[in-house]
């Protein structure tokens, strides 16, 4: 499937998705993920898993070291460390909604509703 195959983040969706957190994904794993990333998936659940997906250090909250795989992997290596730290701070600066240096699932879905394209760009067609 080109989607993930060529998704820079394939190997998170599938510890994300996976009941033993590792990417060992069972058939409901996999059913799940593709309910999930549907077109038709609510707004808010998806936010949810995407949030998931991004908090790489699993402590329910997207840090700036959480903020700075992201983008990594998104930019895939071109931007430059002092690059990569100004978008992390101006992403921390602009959606950290109670200033603790790190964002909340609430931050995250407000910075989403602020985000037409996050429902258009959150799915896989099958």
């Amino acid at each position: 499937m080109p989607e993930l195959k060529d998704n820079p983040f394939r190997q998170r969706i599938a510890e994300v998705f996976s009941q033993d957190n590792e990417g060992n994904m069972t058939l409901d794993d996999f059913l799940d993920m593709f309910s999930v990333l549907s077109e038709m998936a609510p707004r808010d659940l998806k936010a949810c898993y995407a949030f998931k997906i991004y908090d790489f250090n699993d402590d329910n909250f997207i840090c700036k070291s959480d903020l700075e795989k992201t983008l990594v992997k998104l930019t895939r290596n071109e931007l430059t460390p002092d690059e990569v730290r100004l978008v992390c701070d101006k992403v921390l600066g602009e959606a950290d909604l109670d200033n603790d240096g790190k964002l909340s699932l609430e931050d995250f879905q407000h910075m989403i509703v602020r985000s037409p394209d996050f429902l258009s760009t959150f799915h896989i067609r099958i």
